[in-house]
């Protein structure tokens, strides 16, 4: 996930109610009867927020965190202090990413409550529990040699790169699913369910129109650019198209002045401007990556440095990276602004 540049509308532009997160033993109320919490992770992207929403006589949880004992811990710490009255009757999970799905057995067993998702995502948090075989390994290996990284990078990107695929709690047997277009009742309130794919596969989001609230998980964030990647599960996959379309959707769905409750950052008002920021930063990464196809071929390895020359990349910033420059190119290549070309079972690609 990238920052992105501020662009200032004159018909909306944005603003953000709290500039301080919760400290780790904190929450705030956002809104009458909805709780922000943040809790850390172990990585650049260093925290996530959870959402709780008055549900009856308890309390429905928005994600549950990464899957650590310094999760469990901080959890165990707010359910003794401030959310000692706090009882969770269901846990809504966004979407399969271990730092929201993380601790949904915990969480689950411990207050005996359902586990709420998409199909697509539980299925896909089970696949990512079982993706460790050598078979999955060696097609990822495959992938990645493919578009042009070397075997000492690959060896790096399926070690440490991968490992926090791995970070979940047994995940809960059965679930309840909601579908995109379902409306369903959280205490007093009324939420459209809207489903969108590129960052996820089929990522949740919560709009409630009465009140004006739309918990966007990891689809719109507040400052920085979700990652939007194709891996090798799926290698053709038009992911950035998908999430372009889906940012699209929402523009044209949802009103201008929503609070909106994203999964990391804080809340904030501005939610058109910040959608346009984002399919500008997107389109900008594609400019980039033409103009250094214009003259030569290049491969997806060569282009990494292009689109991320600002960044220093650890093995696990370095998978999302790839897999990120992966998605542009087969985006451009759906929307014929590049070509590609086999050379030695390696794709290069040149500017149409």
């Amino acid at each position: 996930m990238t920052k992105t540049d501020t662009v200032h509308s004159s018909a909306e532009t944005l603003r953000y109610p709290w500039e301080q997160h919760p400290g780790e033993d904190q929450v705030v109320e956002v809104a009458p009867g909805v709780l922000w919490l943040r809790l850390k992770l172990p990585f650049r992207l260093n925290h996530v927020n959870i959402y709780l929403l008055a549900d009856g006589d308890g309390w429905a949880a928005i994600d549950s965190g990464f899957g650590n004992e310094e999760s469990i811990a901080a959890w165990t710490r707010l359910l003794d202090g401030p959310l000692a009255h706090v009882k969770i009757t269901r846990l809504i999970v966004t979407h399969s990413h271990p730092d929201h799905v993380g601790l949904a057995g915990w969480i689950v067993e411990r207050f005996d409550c359902p586990l709420v998702m998409s199909q697509v995502e539980y299925l896909q948090s089970v696949y990512h529990q079982s993706r460790g075989t050598e078979e999955r390994r060696n097609a990822q290996r495959l992938f990645f040699r493919r578009h042009g990284m070397d075997e000492s990078l690959t060896d790096k990107l399926l070690g440490r790169g991968q490992d926090y695929l791995q970070r979940v709690s047994v995940l809960p047997a059965s679930y309840h699913r909601i579908s995109h277009g379902d409306e369903i009742q959280i205490g007093s309130r009324r939420f459209k369910v809207i489903t969108g794919g590129g960052h996820a596969l089929d990522q949740v989001m919560l709009y409630c129109a009465a009140d004006k609230l739309f918990l966007s998980a990891d689809q719109v964030l507040s400052k920085i650019s979700p990652n939007v990647s194709v891996w090798a599960v799926e290698p053709d996959q038009n992911s950035l198209g998908e999430y372009l379309a889906s940012l699209a959707r929402l523009t044209t769905t949802l009103p201008y002045d929503v609070l909106v409750l994203p999964g990391h950052g804080v809340p904030f008002y501005g939610l058109k401007t910040r959608i346009k920021q984002l399919a500008d930063h997107h389109e900008e990464r594609c400019r980039m990556i033409a103009d250094a196809c214009r003259a030569e071929t290049r491969t997806s390895a060569q282009l990494v440095p292009v689109v991320f020359h600002k960044h220093v990349l650890d093995p696990h910033q370095m998978g999302f990276a790839a897999g990120e420059l992966i998605a542009h190119v087969n985006y451009m290549l759906v929307e014929g602004r590049l070509t590609s070309q086999d050379i030695d079972g390696v794709l290069h690609y040149r500017t149409t």
